[in-house]
């Protein structure tokens, strides 16, 4: 990997996908995005950028709610969360996500927790981010056994969907125009041929697929040191794991 851990290329990677955004909300069980989000404040700071506002559900120090998701929802509703984070038991070619399980519902062979508000967040968030760190073909399939939230949808005005797809192999950009994916570029250890191996829904790719761009010096500098320490209140057993790697990379 050389410089830097995949976990650490994916947070520098969430951080970029967020440039630009005021308040961006994260989920409870969602360390790489928060860890992206807390990185992307950091570098504004250094920058003399505005301020980022992160809303880490359950989160006591990196949360201004104090009623969980009700206040989430209004928030968004009332426009005020720029970006946010969903994922999948299934994903598919138009960004449809399945969180409720596989097979025929409601005689589901394998149940997952199911929506809660992602179909309301996936239709109200300008920037709705993707994120799997799993690839395979069994998260990425051609088309998803029930829709949860779709990724696009026809003749209604909607403010939100989806920005980009973010896995432990690849990213992938989404044109809602056309409701399909292109492959921006393959994580280091990965090509173009190991994501379509990986993949079951059909995209778009160049003939020559770039390297996704590494951190920095600054940004792991910034990672390894005042982000981990952001993470440990929140997810303190994640910022073990980030430095237990970094020592065992070294």
């Amino acid at each position: 990997m050389g410089d830097y851990t995949n976990r650490e290329l994916l947070i520098a990677c969430v951080a970029d996908l967020l440039d630009g955004i005021r308040h961006v909300a994260v989920g409870a069980s969602s360390p790489i995005p928060a860890a992206g989000a807390m990185l992307l404040r950091a570098r504004n700071e250094q920058a003399g950028k505005p301020r980022v506002r992160i809303s880490v559900l359950g989160s006591e120090e990196h949360n201004f709610f104090t009623n969980g998701g009700a206040e989430l929802f209004d928030c968004t509703a009332q426009g005020r969360v720029d970006a946010f984070f969903l994922g999948g038991g299934q994903i598919d070619g138009e960004a449809n996500i399945n969180l409720v399980g596989t097979g025929d519902y409601p005689q589901s062979d394998v149940r997952w927790p199911g929506c809660f508000g992602s179909a309301f967040m996936y239709y109200l968030v300008p920037r709705v981010i993707l994120f799997r760190e799993e690839h395979s073909s069994r998260v990425f399939v051609p088309k998803v056994d029930y829709v949860s939230a779709p990724g696009t949808s026809e003749g209604i005005v909607r403010p939100g969907g989806p920005h980009a797809l973010l896995t432990g192999m690849a990213l992938f950009s989404f044109d809602k125009t056309r409701k399909r994916f292109a492959l921006q570029s393959a994580h280091h250890g990965f090509t173009a041929a190991d994501v379509k191996a990986n993949t079951g829904f059909e995209y778009d790719a160049a003939d020559i697929v770039p390297e996704t761009k590494a951190p920095n010096a600054a940004t792991l500098t910034l990672l390894r040191g005042r982000v981990t320490e952001e993470l440990s209140e929140s997810y303190p057993q994640f910022a073990e794991l980030l430095r237990g790697e970094r020592m065992a990379a070294a």
